[in-house]
């Protein structure tokens, strides 16, 4: 014990004035009269600093003779309570080496009475000492040996197996949380990683796990997976989910939100490091984002780091170039010894060195920029197929539903009753209308049902197939944007700009897509706003549906011309804000 400086006692109490230092065996604080002595047996030494909701101290266990760390929860909501006990309740059940220590009576509440009456949960755990990954990650700005990362992932995945045998899930794996135990004269080899903080731990059951009830919001920003972050209810493989980010990071010292592509959310990390494509794959399938498509188990993973590691202890077919170049240089080089009066053999196995760096580093290089070169060139392919195609689609719904609706609206009986039924509510709305106008709100309604369709089937963009909600919205976007042609009457154009930018705005919110829907809505309805004052400026008629008396087939032209043209123009508008603009907003922060 002659570490412990028996003259530095801390009080706990967070109201006190004066909390250190207090005389070593003083039974209460000289302060504010709060015990230094909990439970008769452990005296706090020194504050170690905050960890979420509570302080941290350091403690001597008088019955130990050891020190150990205290946890007193400073925070009072409800909330906090129930997840400090539940951290206690969780600890006190596991006895895994790479779990803290607690005993069954670690836990405790502590009277206090100044200022006021008030109880301090406390709880004692052991002392882990070493440093945490984030830590270390500090000696390795460019990335952590991939041997390490390795060794480290197999040791925290037979943690979570225990973990999840046990039917708990940690929920906050990060570098942060993880530690290794420094070593101790006549312990064990090497160094045992350790996993802390169980603040945010939470029981579950096979039955929950299959329910669709809601989680508590609690989750680390750049390590917690989707479904954690939506606060809805986690499973087992979202331990997964932060366990490969951590690793990526440890791997590459990047952040993982910096490695995200901005235009899928995905991580482009596999090309800034040289590491073996199967622990690549795995990790990379640990982060999915859908909780599906992850290791469905700690034994799945286990089993292959198995064959990973293996791997890595075979020969790589290039790992013998250089080996090959030295033996070519070696061959040229003089056989005898370099001596004083001959110094020139020195110069082959520097040469020798030399080339070979610069041979693997130049094909490397060479390997990297060609792979980058080529992605890109079929990424812009694919976008720009992916485009047109979507505008094909959305081109032909609309033709198809202008023409149903000029049938409807013009050739049978639906269209008179409608026209009739609109002509009398009208007047009340926009006044000053002419009769026999309600039959074209039919032929929006079917330009917009096809226009949706046509969106929807082709899928593009990234969107969620939503056939009927996009159809409704499809039908009374258009409908609205009718109404809206009406109260604008004017010839200059006023009236189909007010008509495009109602109906595809409720159109494209109703797409699916996975996030920045204003900003969709925004550039679709404003890009083809703008195409088409621009081709109103050039000529193009503004009172293409002003008809007179009942219109022909001939009448249909340019109706039809204008809706295909919207869903022409609203799909290419869409396919620049998914492949330009919304990554470029991801990649300034937006996310």
């Amino acid at each position: 014990m002659s570490h412990v400086n028996k003259s530095a006692v801390h009080c706990i109490n967070p109201d006190c004035q004066s909390p250190y230092p207090q005389p070593w065996g003083n039974k209460f604080c000289n302060g504010c009269g709060a015990p230094l002595q909990l439970l008769y047996r452990y005296i706090p030494l020194q504050r170690l600093g905050t960890g979420g909701f509570a302080q941290i101290y350091t403690v001597w266990d008088e019955l130990a003779q050891t020190e150990k760390v205290l946890k007193v929860l400073v925070e009072n909501s409800p909330k906090a309570l129930e997840l400090f006990a539940q951290e206690a309740e969780v600890l006190k059940t596991l006895r895994h080496p790479g779990i803290p220590r607690v005993e069954a009576d670690a836990y405790f509440l502590l009277n206090l009475s100044h200022p006021k009456q008030r109880q301090m949960p406390c709880l004692v755990m052991e002392k882990i000492h070493g440093e945490t990954l984030e830590e270390i990650q500090k000696n390795y700005p460019q990335g952590c040996p991939q041997e390490l990362v390795l060794n480290w992932l197999s040791q925290i995945v037979d943690i979570l197996q225990d973990l999840h045998q046990r039917n708990i899930i940690h929920r906050d794996i990060k570098p942060s949380n993880l530690m290794l135990r420094t070593p101790y004269q006549g312990g064990t080899k090497g160094e045992q990683l350790v996993l802390i903080d169980f603040g945010g731990a939470k029981q579950f059951s096979a039955a929950s796990t299959n329910s669709h009830s809601t989680s508590t919001r609690l989750f680390s920003s750049g390590y917690s997976p989707p479904e954690q972050i939506r606060g809805r209810n986690v499973e087992p493989v979202a331990d997964f989910y932060a366990l490969g980010r951590t690793m990526i990071e440890l791997l590459t010292g990047k952040y993982p939100p910096n490695l995200e592509e901005p235009l899928t959310g995905e991580l482009r990390w596999r090309t800034i490091i040289d590491i073996n494509p199967q622990f690549a794959d795995l990790l990379d399938e640990m982060v999915q984002d859908s909780a599906r498509s992850r290791p469905a188990n700690a034994t799945i993973i286990q089993r292959r780091l198995t064959q990973i590691s293996s791997l890595n202890q075979r020969p790589h077919l290039f790992a013998k170039i250089p080996e090959t170049i030295r033996q070519a240089f070696a061959s040229f080089a003089p056989q005898n010894p370099p001596t004083i009066t001959n110094p020139k053999p020195a110069f082959f196995p520097q040469l020798q060195q030399e080339v070979s760096q610069l041979v693997t580093g130049t094909t490397r290089n060479i390997s990297n920029t060609t792979v980058f070169v080529l992605k890109a060139i079929a990424k812009t392919a694919l976008a720009c197929l992916d485009t047109v195609w979507t505008m094909i689609l959305t081109g032909f719904g609309a033709c198809f539903g202008t023409f149903a609706g000029f049938i409807l609206a013009y050739r049978t009986s639906w269209g008179d009753r409608v026209a009739e039924f609109v002509s009398k509510q009208l007047p009340e709305v926009i006044p000053n209308t002419q009769t026999g106008l309600g039959s074209e709100i039919i032929l929006f309604a079917a330009a917009g049902l096809g226009t949706a369709l046509g969106l929807t089937l082709a899928g593009g963009f990234g969107q969620k197939r939503r056939y009927l909600v996009a159809s409704i919205t499809g039908i009374v976007g258009y409908g609205l944007g009718w109404l809206v042609l009406q109260f604008l009457t004017a010839t200059n154009g006023e009236g189909l700009v007010g008509l495009i930018l109602t109906a595809i705005s409720l159109l494209t919110l109703s797409l699916g897509f996975r996030s920045h829907h204003l900003v969709y809505a925004a550039i679709a309805a404003f890009g083809s706003a703008v195409v088409f004052t621009g081709l109103i400026n050039l000529g193009f008629p503004s009172t293409l549906f002003e008809f007179s008396g009942q219109p022909s087939w001939g009448d249909l032209a340019l109706p039809l011309t204008f809706f295909i043209l919207l869903g022409v123009f609203v799909s290419f508008w869409l396919g620049v804000s998914h492949y330009i603009i919304v990554p470029g907003l991801r990649f300034l922060g937006w996310r």
